[in-house]
């Protein structure tokens, strides 16, 4: 992606809409509005314009500009954006229009939103937030990004990074005032002030991972074969996605669903049946297959006999149409087939899938963050505990650097385009 050009994309919706936005940023964005409307708007005030094709002058479109100079614009960069009728022969047009014009080239995927990041305008974990924003599906996703995009997370690093600095110098200046011949010693507070710092991370670190809330909460349902988990799969997302049948061995591969209950995001997983032996090549992949998604789920629905499934799986007695007193301790009792006991279960299922997500008020992590910030506090454990001041300069070092790698403003030229990569065009 070179920076000194000057990009454009559609940055709403496809085609066909009451209006159409494409936006502009880069050097040439103030230009863009002179050579196609004759003259450049008052900044940051919508205008109304005729704009025109600088090939032949053949009118294009009359509709609001916007002027957006920077530094002061969402990209820092100068900024333009262009409020079209929304048809598609229309935006394909000035698309083209634009395209000609020496200097200027469509957008990559998240190419405005990684200019925001390298001109300062946001910051890793912010522009982290508004990819999960862009993607959220469910009402705990949208909040958990909508935090994450207005910089809680970044506000909290920076208070522990100014913190840090301040514990920081008082290592740098007992070094400097160090002789070989008198030992110098940090004060007795110290210690205490590294290790509640520590214990500050160390609340985040227990809270839930943004992973579960953008995958769902994972609930296989796992048993013998025709114990009617496909049936039971059915029933609980609401779709004839599972084949079931009477037949012993219907289900041979592992069936993925993402669905949303109750504003929580789920992702419910119907497995082969499980028995010790097949002559069937092909079921024994699919058991085997189902061994390892029973082991990934954050809960197993078993449907097999008592005491077989997992230890903290739920027990679920099915059929009772068929056979009202069938497992009579079972935690949930349900038939697929008339609905009873359904609504009951999806209801448990998420109340206990809430207690695993964030609390209100409580930021989910992801992977990469968490791992930062469990870096910073391995450090500042070891210099807490650590007499040499050397050793404790370096572990609080150690720290800034995780610090620094979490906001984005060092080593993060491996991990960029992955992140960027999620983004649309246009954003």
């Amino acid at each position: 992606m070179a920076g000194n050009d000057t990009i454009f994309a559609l940055s709403s919706g496809n085609p066909p809409a009451g209006i159409a936005v494409i936006r502009i940023s880069g050097p040439r964005a103030a230009d863009v509005l002179e050579l196609l409307g004759g003259r450049i708007p008052r900044p940051r005030r919508a205008s109304v314009m005729r704009l025109r094709d600088p090939a032949d002058r053949s009118l294009l479109d009359e509709t609001l500009v916007l002027s957006l100079p920077g530094p002061a614009s969402a990209t820092g960069e100068d900024c333009a954006e262009l409020h079209l009728h929304g048809g598609r022969a229309l935006v394909a047009r000035v698309q083209q229009v634009l395209s000609r014009i020496d200097g200027l080239r469509r957008a990559e995927p998240g190419e405005f939103t990684l200019r925001a990041f390298r001109n300062g305008r946001i910051d890793l974990a912010e522009a982290e937030g508004l990819a999960d924003l862009l993607s959220a599906e469910t009402e705990l996703q949208l909040r958990n990004a909508q935090a994450l995009s207005e910089g809680v997370l970044s506000q909290r690093v920076q208070a522990w990074r100014e913190e840090l600095l301040g514990i920081s110098a008082r290592v740098e200046t007992a070094i400097d005032f160090a002789d070989e011949e008198d030992a110098v010693s940090l004060d007795a507070g110290f210690a205490g002030d590294c290790l509640q710092l520590a214990e500050r991370l160390g609340e985040w670190l227990d809270a839930p991972r943004a992973e579960i809330l953008r995958e769902g909460y994972r609930v296989a349902i796992g048993g013998p074969p025709n114990a009617g988990k496909s049936s039971l799969f059915n029933a609980l997302i609401e779709e004839d996605a599972a084949i079931a049948t009477p037949i012993a061995g219907t289900t041979r591969d592992a069936l993925h669903r993402p669905v949303a209950l109750g504003g929580v995001p789920f992702l419910f997983v119907d497995t082969a049946g499980l028995r010790d032996e097949t002559g069937d090549v092909i079921e024994a992949i699919g058991i085997q297959r189902a061994a390892d998604e029973l082991a990934r789920a954050d809960l197993v629905l078993w449907l097999g006999e008592p005491g077989q499934g997992p230890d903290e799986g739920w027990q679920i007695a099915t059929k009772i149409d068929i056979e009202p007193d069938a497992r009579a301790g079972a935690d949930f009792r349900v038939s697929s087939a008339t609905g009873e006991g359904i609504d009951a279960l999806r209801k448990a299922l998420v109340d206990q899938a809430r207690e695993a997500m964030p609390k209100p008020g409580q930021i989910a992590l992801h992977d990469r963050q968490a791992g930062l910030i469990a870096r910073a506090h391995d450090a500042l454990v070891d210099a807490g505990a650590n007499h040499d001041l050397l050793l404790v300069a370096e572990g609080l070092r150690r720290a800034r650097t995780a610090f620094d790698q979490l906001l984005g403003r060092t080593g993060t030229e491996d991990m960029l385009d992955a992140l960027f990569g999620r983004f649309c065009i246009g954003k």
